[in-house]
C-alpha cells in the first residue's frame, strides 16, 4: 500500500493524519470491507507500533486480537480503531493522541 499510494509512513503521529486521509479515501470510493480488510490490519498494526515507539508501550496479543500496552496499564486497539476509521467512526491519529497523553 506504502508503495503504489505513495504514502509516506516514518513512525511520527503526523504520518498518522496521512493513514486517516488514505482510510478515509478508501471508504469514500466504496471499496468493499473484504477487498480492505488486511490493509486496515496493517495499518492499524502501524499506529500501535508508532504508539510503543512513542511511549514505550509493549503488544499484547490473546486469541489472535492484539493490542498495545501503555505503561500506565491502558489497553489500545488500533487494529480495531482502523476498522472503525474505516466506518466512519474511528481515528487512528486520534487513538495516538489519546494513548500518548499521560
Amino acid at each position: 500500500m506504502r508503495e503504489g499510494a505513495r504514502l509516506r509512513l516514518d513512525y511520527s503521529a503526523q504520518s498518522l493524519w496521512r493513514v486517516d486521509r488514505m482510510i478515509e479515501s478508501l471508504r469514500q470510493e466504496g471499496t468493499p470491507y473484504p477487498a480492505v480488510e488486511n490493509t486496515l490490519r496493517g495499518f492499524g498494526a502501524y499506529a500501535g507500533e508508532v504508539i510503543a515507539r512513542q511511549t514505550g508501550a509493549e503488544w499484547w496479543a490473546s486469541g489472535g486480537d492484539h493490542w498495545i500496552r501503555t505503561p500506565d496499564g491502558r489497553l489500545w486497539d488500533p487494529i480495531d480503531e482502523a476498522r472503525r476509521c474505516f466506518t466512519g467512526d474511528g481515528s487512528l491519529r486520534l487513538l495516538c493522541r489519546d494513548a500518548t497523553r499521560s
